[in-house]
């Protein structure tokens, strides 16, 4: 960067789509940073003559941060399982608002890990359990794929739910959609004046 680059010739590059370029000695590519307050970047060292860029060096380290930090974000919040429990004995409305938050969870993009925690001598019928597992796997087929089948682990039988790959094919579609608005009225809701 700047005057650390040590070539005696460089290829420098101007502008956002890169059309710009030209050939200069290092002395007049620096001054012609200073000129326009940028910094002249080494970004191809291994070319001949070394590949320059004119830009503004701290405002792109911060828009890279950035980028890294909304990725890892996304990556965190994508890869999270959450966990619903359930009970051997619930109602059926209780079952369905279970359904329900299993369903918004999925729609965020996370697995989602539905299980039911056996107490005392509920233990002797996890058929019961079963039963209410089910309703729930039914519940969400069209939205979710069983990527674990039911198990037992400790005191809790569980399954395993994801996205299915349709749901994401349909909420990306819904959101590349552009919305409509009524022919013949103005989008922004104005009167029209005549």
């Amino acid at each position: 960067m700047n005057r650390r680059i040590r070539a005696d010739e460089v290829r420098v590059i101007r502008g956002e789509d890169s059309s710009d370029s030209t050939v200069m000695h290092i002395r007049d590519a620096l001054e012609m940073a200073e000129d326009e307050g940028l910094d002249l970047v080494e970004v191809g060292p291994n070319q001949s003559p070394p590949v320059c860029r004119l830009l503004d060096y701290g405002r792109f380290k911060f828009i890279q941060s950035k980028k890294q930090r909304e990725a890892r974000m996304v990556s965190r919040s994508a890869s999270k399982q959450k966990d619903v429990r359930l009970s051997p004995v619930m109602s059926d409305n209780d079952v369905e608002t279970k359904i329900n938050m299993t369903k918004k969870l999925l729609a965020e993009g996370a697995k989602v890990r539905v299980f039911v925690r056996f107490r005392g001598r509920q233990r002797a019928h996890p058929e019961i359990a079963m039963k209410v597992l089910r309703k729930v796997a039914e519940g969400v087929a069209t939205v979710a794929k069983l990527e674990k089948p039911p198990g037992m682990e400790g005191r809790v039988l569980s399954i395993l739910l994801a996205p299915s790959p349709q749901q994401k094919e349909r909420d990306r579609q819904v959101k590349s959609t552009p919305v409509a608005t009524t022919s013949g009225a103005p989008a922004n809701g104005d009167a029209v004046k005549e």
